[in-house]
């Protein structure tokens, strides 16, 4: 009896079985059969196998392998001999002869090997999927064996979407999709299964790259844009363009122009609501009509809206004064002008024709002064009449000076009582405005003008009032006489003096007459205050003349 020594080794791809077989003679006219070992393996595409054919028949000398593989006689012996099968790379059947007693025998084995899918790959899915209608996946597949054990599963992110069986070479399975809002951002992807646990190994997974699907959804209304009827030459006017029931509405791009003038458009979103805004300045090139564009574009699709648009060139008024200050008595002239096509009307009076000056001269007095001029400029844009002002004032500068005192009749005399209040009203108007001050000579004692202040007898005096400005000096002499309320005293004294006067007299006169009466008479001297007395002669009575007392 021999001993069989079995050996197995599955090294990664490579997979080998060494099967030594018992030669037991058998009776006579009994038949033998040639064994293939292993019998009918399955193992990986491209490993090696080696293969054993082995018989009973004792008479059986040599044994060869039939197959189209590539092999390797490895060792032999009465009724045995191995082989060595490399790069197994399909599915194969092998068969083993010899000769027993000078008849054939043979024996077979069917070799199965399994391969992973060379290529699983999902079909480009579009750029933009427009939301609520169907998407087709297409998966290919090349390779992978067995087939019959091999299935293709059509995946959203892990949501198993369709699993088919793969069919042909290279196998294509296809399925629809309805696709929604949430779609977008999704990762759609294929795999394939090969289920090899019925051979007694596992379930393979290949999976392919995962594709990512934007979908996307437009109004059916097209952008709002909010843009001038008229804009004017460098100047600067905002431009607006919305858009509602967009999605995604922060992937759109949007595109304003000016004629063929790109803006610089802000974009801003809140839900599926879109804004753009932009500054429209136009050049000179630009004037005539012209159209601002707004373009919303999204998901290779594009919403357009379009305003009319005139640029026009506005030049004025231009408002001038020959002299913006002039003296009085010059003359002065005012002229407005503007732009070609432009009608300019000058305080009330129009120009002879569009893009033609309106002029007026004047003298100028004291009451223009202060005086404003008012142009207006129209122009007719697009059926449209565009009107402008400006104005410009004149000013004198004439220096005058006016005192006024209502109460007296000499303005420059004043006659004030003392302890009253007055008020010092001098005016003094010109341009510049003047400044005013009323000076007393010689102290340099200033008193308020247009003012109450209180008089005294202290303001008597000559006062200095002068107005001054940039153009000069004007002076006014004023005079100020303040009446000192009258004294009680003197009245009472010359009353008392003239009773002491009186009873003096009387008093004398009664004594000259008792002494008259005793020895002559008296003569009171003329012009003495103190009533001085002299004697009279006896002459003097008989009508000679006295002689004066030294």
């Amino acid at each position: 009896m021999a001993t069989i020594v079995p050996s197995v080794s599955w090294p990664g791809a490579c997979w080998t079985l060494l099967v030594c077989c018992l030669l037991t003679p058998g009776a006579q006219g009994q038949e033998f059969l040639l064994r293939v070992e292993p019998q009918n393996p399955v193992f990986p595409a491209g490993g090696s196998l080696l293969v054993n054919c082995s018989t009973d028949c004792p008479s059986s000398k040599k044994i060869i392998l039939e197959t189209s593989l590539s092999k390797e006689l490895v060792g032999n012996g009465t009724g045995w001999a191995a082989f060595q099968l490399s790069n197994v790379t399909g599915n194969s059947r092998i068969l083993c002869s010899g000769y027993c007693n000078g008849s054939q025998i043979t024996g077979f084995s069917d070799i199965t090997v399994y391969s992973l899918p060379e290529r699983v790959e999902l079909a480009p899915l579009p750029l933009w999927q427009p939301v609520g209608q169907n998407l087709t996946l297409r998966c290919q597949v090349e390779g992978g064996s067995p087939r019959t054990s091999l299935m293709v599963v059509l995946l959203r992110r892990e949501e198993e979407l369709s699993r088919q069986p793969a069919v042909g070479e290279p196998a294509e399975v296809n399925t629809t999709v309805l696709t929604s809002r949430e779609d977008h951002g999704a990762h759609f992807s294929c795999r394939t299964e090969l289920d090899m646990k019925p051979q007694g190994l596992e379930l393979f997974w290949n999976t392919s790259a995962p594709r990512q699907l934007r979908t996307f959804a437009l109004p059916v209304t097209p952008p709002r844009l909010v843009a001038p009827r008229f804009l004017e030459v460098e100047k600067s006017w905002p431009v607006t363009c919305t858009l509602d029931g967009l999605f995604p509405a922060s992937e759109a791009q949007v595109y304003l122009a000016l004629g063929d003038q790109m803006l610089n458009a802000t974009v801003m979103n809140h839900g599926d609501m879109l804004t753009a805004t932009a500054t429209a300045t136009a050049r000179a090139d630009q004037e005539g009509a012209r159209e601002i564009v707004c373009n919303v574009i999204l998901g290779g699709e594009r919403l357009e809206a379009r305003e009319n648009l005139t640029v026009f060139s506005f030049l004025g008024p231009i408002l001038n004064l020959s002299e913006p200050s002039a003296p009085e008595g010059s003359t002065v002239t005012v002229s407005c002008m503007a732009g070609a096509r432009v009608q300019v009307t000058l305080d009330g009076v129009p120009a002879a024709a569009p893009g033609q000056p309106a002029q007026l001269q004047l003298n100028a007095t004291e009451s223009d002064d202060g005086r404003n001029f008012f142009c207006s400029a129209t122009l007719e844009v697009d059926g449209e009449f565009l009107c402008r002002n400006s104005s410009v004032q004149l000013r004198s500068v004439t220096l005058t000076f006016n005192p006024f005192t209502p109460a007296l009749e000499r303005l420059d005399h004043l006659k004030w009582k003392d302890k009253t209040r007055h008020i010092l009203q001098c005016q003094a108007r010109g341009n510049p405005y003047p400044q005013l001050r009323c000076l007393k000579e010689g102290s340099n004692r200033e008193v308020p003008v247009g003012i109450p202040f209180f008089v005294n007898v202290t303001h008597n005096g000559t006062y200095q009032c002068q107005a001054s400005s940039s153009r000069g000096k004007y002076t006014l002499v004023v005079v100020m006489d303040i009446e000192a309320p009258k004294s009680h005293f003197v009245p009472v004294f010359l009353a008392v003096l003239v009773t002491l006067g009186v009873v003096t007299v009387v008093v004398a006169l009664m004594y000259v007459f008792r002494e008259h009466k005793r020895s002559g008479r008296y003569h009171v001297r003329q012009g003495s205050t103190s009533l001085p007395l002299t004697s009279m002669q006896p002459t003097e009575a008989m009508g000679e003349e006295p002689s004066r007392a030294e």
